[in-house]
């Protein structure tokens, strides 16, 4: 059974199985400042032709009617993102990051990964959520930084990438094609 999308995000706290991997980003950001508002931002929505919330780049790696949903909690100093995904590809690994621009009709539309402290390609200063999906298509991811997001320079989307993130070397932070995108609000 198909559960819409916007009900993925109530649904990750009461769902059954193993936690989602917890990319913990904490206490290797400690010398960031950031204020202390509180910041929720959101997004949902289908990989279908008419959803423009949800948009699919590559129909091989996120198929007709695939959802994701994605909330971003700033408080406190600290930020937690979580990302539910359904109907990908099976038994797959996926990279995902926030980005600086909204989503737009081309990939790179969306502008680099987002970053809390500008140049520093670290998950202490970005906010990567790779997801491996099970063999129904379906997974999750969260993470936690050291830092609160600023009011004035907040992320536009999250992005799914084709590739899971290489953390270290020279191709760090990169996780191949952009093949979906969600608009956050």
């Amino acid at each position: 059974m198909r559960v819409p999308a916007l009900l993925l995000i109530l649904l990750t706290a009461a769902c059954a199985g193993p936690p989602a991997p917890l990319q913990d980003a904490s206490g290797a950001g400690a010398n960031f400042k950031s204020p202390g508002d509180t910041v929720n931002l959101s997004s949902a929505g289908d990989f279908t032709a008419t959803d423009t919330a949800a948009i699919a780049y590559d129909r091989k790696l996120v198929p007709e009617g695939a959802q994701a949903s994605v909330s971003v909690e700033s408080t406190g100093g600290k930020t937690r993102t979580s990302l539910v995904v359904e109907g990908l590809r099976p038994d797959r690994r996926y990279g995902a990051h926030l980005h600086a621009k909204p989503c737009g009709k081309k990939p790179d539309d969306s502008g680099p990964h987002y970053q809390h402290h500008p140049g520093q390609i670290t998950p202490a200063s970005e906010v990567w959520l790779d997801v491996t999906t099970d063999a129904e298509g379906s997974g999750r991811s969260s993470a936690r930084n050291d830092w609160a997001l600023d009011p004035a320079k907040m992320p536009g989307s999250l992005v799914i990438h084709a590739q899971p993130t290489v953390t270290s070397g020279p191709e760090v932070g990169t996780a191949g094609a952009r093949v979906a995108c969600l608009t956050l609000k």
